[in-house]
């Protein structure tokens, strides 16, 4: 079954779930509605009538004196008591406060979703990469600020590197991480890409036809602004008013949706190159322009065969992973590794050559370094040479590259820089969801209950997805540069193809935990619009202060929510902080990147 067709068949057999729960979701507000105020009420004035007070708090969940005045005054009652008086089912909801809610605090960020990168041949893999972003924002920061630190290190890489065509080599490699990109010297095509002068169109033309931007435009901007001005002003309102709806108030929703904005700016100032169609043309073009070393002269690679030095055909030689094909850029958590080892093998190609040309050793054994008038360039006679020459002038074997056999299968440095990618995007996840975790946890009563925990498991499986799909980018990237060995024990074939089912099963695993989050986390939201939380067992948090000693705060009108509201303000700083630190440092890290 193909990665394409597993995506398929995850995507629809989440959908009729979907259906069935919000079906049920239908029946259910008709039959448990339940008005908690009216019924809190009616329990108090018996209980004034009585004098028992059982089951009655006071606002911090303590018991209340046996005197009519003190029973009058009481805000809520035990959970025991709540179950007792108004059963187990939810406060009816309002359609006026649901749907307000909803496009004031949710509608804005699934518009903006439309705003991230895609390009993908499939549209499958489009609507997949929408779905791994939303599910796991951690995933998204990881592959967006991995791509710029890989672009920052390969561009210092060539600093040093003194030959022709080494800076457009340069802006070809960042502008093709979004690519299964291959590099092989089989029949010489590297080196000969490397060293010949014939081939000195063929590095400005590609990057010319690869040096595209598709950064702001007005749509972009409207919908990032128009989410922006609405979570300031419905932040405003919620914060001006904290009595109101304070239990089906989206706060905590805005909040936990904020990473859409620097994830989307992010990407906006990186500007990928993941137009398949775009790419694959650039590649088609000056594909006809390469030329290679034979023994007969200097050749057309076309006319050898249909294999390139630097190339994005997956259908010659199989990527590591199934999702290095999907050009949409929140897959480079797949992609980061072998494009290290490829982007390092051509720089390791063009410095043994700028190193060569120092010396002044031409390429052809024998000859003698020409240097007309003095001038401080390399002489198209210097770079001419049969395959073998081209070869050692580059020191690359003769056929393709060895599957690491020899060096090793990471680039240099590739481990810390995931370590140091993986960093901001925590802290922009964690920030975000601990954000909207205070404004539920320090709503009366205040506690862990149904919307804190709801917030915690979006944040707990997102970077669960990512750490999955991660794990399994680095155990496929390792099998794969080990396949082409011959001489294997059986215990290292065992091992190979049980990390090879282990990395199937983590990407697979992480694809279906990424689909299930992302409807949980609309479906979390869309549950306290409308009221779903809004129970007994939900408001008087029971998953944290225990069956015993939950209560439930009912009457809200005399209470002094000094702490909710400095609750509130606290989440807002956090949140936005953290955002706009994310923003601002993707500015610097975008700065250093080459165009």
């Amino acid at each position: 079954m193909s990665e394409f067709e597993i995506q398929s068949w995850l995507l629809l057999t989440i959908l009729p779930e979907i259906r069935l729960f919000l079906l049920l979701l239908a029946s259910l507000w008709g039959t448990y509605a339940v008005n908690f105020t009216d019924c809190f009420i009616n329990f108090r004035h018996n209980a004034s009538l009585t004098l028992n007070t059982s089951g009655l708090v006071d606002e911090n969940g303590g018991n209340i004196a046996n005197t009519s005045p003190e029973i009058l005054q009481a805000v809520g009652f035990t959970y025991d008591a709540c179950l007792s008086q108004c059963g187990p089912g939810t406060q009816k909801p309002t359609w006026a406060n649901t749907s307000q809610q909803f496009s004031a605090w949710l509608l804005p960020y699934l518009a903006l979703i439309s705003q991230l990168p895609f390009g993908a041949r499939h549209r499958v893999d489009n609507f997949m990469s929408a779905i791994l972003t939303v599910g796991s924002p951690v995933l998204a920061g990881y592959s967006m600020i991995l791509t710029i630190l890989n672009a920052r290190w390969i561009s210092r890489r060539f600093e040093n590197v003194s030959f022709p065509n080494a800076r457009h080599a340069v802006r070809i490699l960042i502008s093709l991480q979004q690519t299964p990109l291959k590099i092989t010297n089989e029949d010489s095509l590297l080196s000969s890409l490397i060293v010949l002068p014939e081939n000195d169109d063929w590095w400005p033309t590609i990057a010319d036809f690869l040096d595209y931007t598709l950064t702001w435009s007005i749509a972009s901007a409207t919908c990032i602004a128009w989410v922006i001005v609405a979570y300031l002003l419905t932040v405003v309102g919620s914060l001006s008013d904290v009595n109101a709806n304070i239990n089906s108030n989206g706060q905590g929703a805005g909040s936990v949706w904020l990473w859409l904005i620097p994830i989307v700016i992010g990407w906006l100032q990186l500007s990928p190159k993941c137009d398949y169609v775009r790419i694959r043309r650039a590649m088609d073009n000056a594909d006809a322009m390469a030329f290679v070393a034979t023994h007969h002269g200097v050749m057309k690679a076309s006319d050898l065969s249909e294999r390139r030095a630097i190339s994005i055909d997956s259908t010659l030689e199989q990527p590591s992973s199934p999702d290095e094909n999907s050009t949409p850029p929140v897959y480079n958590y797949a992609r980061a590794i072998p494009w290290s080892r490829s982007a390092e093998d051509v720089f390791d190609a063009f410095r043994m050559a700028s190193n060569n040309s120092r010396m002044h050793r031409p390429v052809r054994v024998g000859d003698i370094w020409k240097n007309a008038g003095g001038r401080d360039v390399i002489e198209p006679s210097n770079r001419s040479g049969n395959p073998s020459e081209v070869n050692a002038y580059c020191r690359l074997p003769r056929h393709a590259a060895p599957r690491y056999g020899i060096r090793s299968p990471w680039a240099s440095g590739i481990f810390f820089r995931m370590f140091v990618a993986s960093l901001l995007p925590i802290a922009l996840q964690w920030a975000t969801t601990g954000a909207a975790v205070l404004v539920v946890y320090f709503t009366p009563a205040v506690g862990l209950g149904c919307r804190s925990l709801g917030y915690i498991i979006y944040g707990a499986l997102a970077t669960m997805v990512w750490a999955m799909l991660v794990t399994s980018s680095i155990i496929s990237h390792y099998t794969y540069s080990y396949s082409g060995r011959s001489s294997w024990s059986p215990f290292f074939s065992i091992t190979m193809r049980l990390a090879k089912v282990l990395s199937n099963l983590l990407r697979w695993g992480g694809k279906f935990l990424a689909i299930v989050n992302a409807i949980w986390v609309v479906t979390a939201s869309m549950l306290q619009f409308a009221n779903i939380y809004d129970s007994c067992y939900c408001n008087s948090s029971v998953m944290g202060r225990g069956v015993q000693h939950a209560y439930g705060i009912v009457v809200i009108d005399n209470l002094d929510l000094g702490s909710t509201e400095a609750a509130w303000w606290g989440a807002l700083a956090l949140a936005c902080s953290t955002s706009l630190g994310f923003i601002f440092l993707m500015s610097l890290l975008t700065d250093c990147v080459p165009t």
